[in-house]
């Protein structure tokens, strides 16, 4: 069995690499993202002319490509369309085909206040009536205001397809602005039946892998900065790399990370190939890829001393992603609450 990436998928890793360092270098982020409408909706278009956008896409070329654009912190709907809510639309060759040409940008609105927030979770109060009018509210949906379609999940389950202009989308004070968060309001908005709620597991599995694969990048590019500053940043006549209580903070963040990477492609094969092990591959690698990212990042801005705790300092966007990416549909207690049950029975 080879586990390898294709030829292929590493030109896609190089390619997705270079463009982002290019088009969306990190140097450039803060403007973008502190500002209104907190992305560039210009920079859609190409994405989908390279065909990130494209369903035909693998499991395992997305995990390559998210693990580039968490990096990046690419603030772009990307996530909410591809990660959360094309696998409800693809039973649609129009939608799907919208999706892949740029022309529609998507999210999902799942969780609903006081409720379980898991996305398979279907005790909804959102509802949908005969006429496919849907009515209720849900909250933290990420890019809301910027998809022009929303997966909802309404009560019974089902999904449906709502158009934003349809809704009431409120924003929502968060931490993280490079993926920002809203509040969405159905007031009997019209509809189009997506099918029942049979989808929301695998969109939870997927979600939770492309989660992983964006914390493996954010990650690494927070071990990055602190590899770079601890090997030129001197005190007492040495570079402060060259000490233990420096050098381990980055060793323990890079063995982290790369167990983690191990466990996120083995979900991504898992799950593409339909494996028993799959759920079990999944909870391991969203929760470990996750929590290492967040280890990185507090490390990392440790290493960097005053520096690091700066506003101007890009580590405490990459710490803000890290710490959304792992509260994300499911804690770590819950995972390996999961990975227990599974286990042990």
């Amino acid at each position: 069995m080879d586990f390898a990436f294709s030829s292929e998928q590493d030109m896609l890793r190089t390619a997705a690499r270079e463009y982002l360092a290019e088009r969306h270098p990190l140097t450039g982020l803060p403007a973008i993202i502190d500002g209104e409408p907190g992305w560039q909706p210009d920079s859609w278009q190409p994405l989908a002319d390279l065909g990130w956008t494209d369903d035909e896409l693998t499991l395992l070329d997305q995990v390559v490509l998210f693990e580039e654009t968490g990096a990046a912190l690419l603030p772009a709907p990307l996530f909410s369309t591809v990660a959360l809510a094309l696998p409800a639309v693809r039973g649609d060759e129009q939608l799907r085909a919208a999706v892949a040409s740029g022309a529609l940008k998507l999210s999902l609105a799942w969780a609903e206040a006081g409720r379980p927030q898991g996305i398979a979770d279907t005790g909804l109060a959102t509802t949908a009536d005969a006429d496919g009018r849907v009515t209720g509210r849900k909250i933290l949906v990420p890019d809301a205001a910027w998809a022009d379609a929303l997966v909802v999940t309404a009560a019974g389950p089902q999904v449906r397809l709502v158009r934003t202009a349809d809704a009431t989308v409120t924003p929502v004070s968060t931490s993280d602005q490079s993926r920002r968060l809203y509040e969405v309001e159905f007031d009997a908005a019209p509809s189009q039946a997506l099918g029942d709620g049979s989808v929301l597991t695998e969109i939870e599995s997927r979600a939770f892998v492309l989660a992983a694969a964006e914390a493996l990048g954010v990650g690494r590019r927070a071990l990055e900065d602190g590899i770079a500053h601890a090997s030129t940043r001197e005190q007492f006549g040495r570079v402060i790399g060259t000490y233990q209580g420096v050098s381990h903070q980055l060793v323990d963040s890079y063995a982290s990370l790369e167990l983690a990477r191990s466990l996120t492609y083995w979900a991504a094969w898992a799950l593409a190939e339909g494996d028993d092990q799959a759920p079990v591959a999944v909870a391991a690698a969203k929760t470990a890829a996750t929590e290492a990212a967040v280890a990185a990042c507090e490390r990392v801005i440790q290493v960097h001393g005053g520096v690091g705790m700066t506003w101007e300092h890009i580590l405490h966007r990459l710490y803000k992603r890290a710490q959304w990416l792992d509260a994300f549909g499911a804690s770590g207690r819950a995972l390996r609450g999961r990975i227990a049950d599974a286990v042990l029975g």
